[in-house]
């Protein structure tokens, strides 16, 4: 499949990608509610500027995870006699051929799926514009917050759980940002359904999109303003 080029509509909502000054709920690391952050170089937007750009990430994302091994056999591929059933007449039914015919249990199937490649590719201005509409709209929404690390004390769910519910009222999908976890907070946030852990540098537009409540450390912030802004830092 060819490469995607954005077109003329798409290239001017690139140019309006602008920087502000965004104001976040803050938490410590027991968290507990601190002061309000405001955060320097935030992704912002005017009207619906970005929009298209990160419903075609997200399309693409998910297309590239179709595996598209979906396959059906045509007439000529049934295996078994292709003698006809019954003689064409004098029997008073339906004429019929073959095992193998389309209308028959275990015959072939017409337009059936074969293997195929889903895949889609996305230039990486795009994806990058569509991260930080993502991210924007999430601050926008009230479900973005930051604290300033994720730890604990020992590899415990309950000391995980204690620390998620002082940040978060929510009861849907929460994702959890970093730079990077320590072992001890992967293994005690492992056992917990509504909570999936995303580094900056891997996080896209879809984690971003189909989480309830979005989570993130300070470093994990840099990075991923790093990874919008293109700078060597995010890779």
């Amino acid at each position: 499949m060819p490469a995607h080029r954005p077109s003329g509509q798409e290239e001017q909502t690139q140019s309006r990608l602008n920087v502000d000054v965004m104001k976040l709920k803050c938490y410590t690391a027991e968290g507990s509610q601190a002061d309000d952050k405001e955060i320097a170089g935030f992704p912002s937007f005017e009207g619906d500027a970005g929009i298209d750009a990160l419903r075609q990430v997200v399309i693409a994302i998910q297309a590239n995870r179709r595996q598209g091994n979906a396959s059906t056999k045509l007439r000529s591929e049934v295996r078994g006699s292709g003698k006809k059933i019954h003689r064409q007449k004098g029997l008073g039914i339906g004429r019929a051929g073959d095992r193998a015919a389309v209308q028959r249990r275990g015959g072939g199937v017409v337009f059936g799926p074969k293997p195929r490649s889903y895949s889609k590719k996305i230039n990486k201005k795009m994806k990058r514009l569509a991260l930080a509409r993502a991210l924007y709209d999430r601050a926008e929404e009230g479900k973005l917050c930051l604290i300033e690390e994720w730890k604990v004390s020992e590899p415990k769910t309950k000391q995980f759980v204690a620390i998620l519910d002082k940040v978060t009222q929510s009861s849907g999908k929460v994702l959890l940002v970093d730079d990077a976890f320590a072992d001890n907070f992967c293994l005690a946030a492992r056992n917990v359904a509504r909570s999936s852990l995303g580094r900056a540098q891997d996080v896209s537009p879809l984690d971003l999109v189909g989480a309830d409540d979005v989570i993130l450390s300070s470093n994990g912030l840099s990075v991923l303003l790093a990874k919008i802004g293109g700078s060597e830092e995010s890779s």
